[in-house]
């Protein structure tokens, strides 16, 4: 299995299971994110603690379930970015377009916050 989605009451959560987010996961993630957006879901935390690795392709998964969610009116988080990861998203400036935070936790805090305004 390569990730697992849980639906919580204000959100679904996304956790990648393989080390690699690469061309062999990111389509079916980006098929998967999709379908929950097309579910009516439109805040995704997206925790990438287990993944050492992610290339362009995986990038890009991460920007459509960005945009889907904003789309949506929604909001997108990524979570638990190793130093790789951190460092890829850093050098192609998508840390000043992402929500990123180090845990899940700190994830569903920015959402609810998000919610309540």
């Amino acid at each position: 299995m390569e990730f697992k989605i849980d639906k919580r009451n204000d959100y679904t959560l996304i956790q990648v299971l393989e080390e690699k987010l690469d061309t062999h996961i990111a389509p079916n993630l980006k098929s998967e994110l999709v379908l929950i957006s097309g579910n009516g879901e439109k805040n995704i935390i997206l925790d990438l603690i287990k993944c050492k690795y992610c290339d362009s392709s995986g990038l890009s998964a991460i920007l459509v379930a960005n945009r889907l969610c904003k789309n949506a009116n929604g909001t997108f988080v990524l979570s638990g970015l190793n130093e790789a990861v951190e460092r890829l998203i850093t050098i192609s400036q998508l840390d000043t377009v992402l929500n990123i935070t180090e845990t899940i936790e700190e994830a569903e805090s920015l959402i609810m916050s998000v919610e309540k305004e």
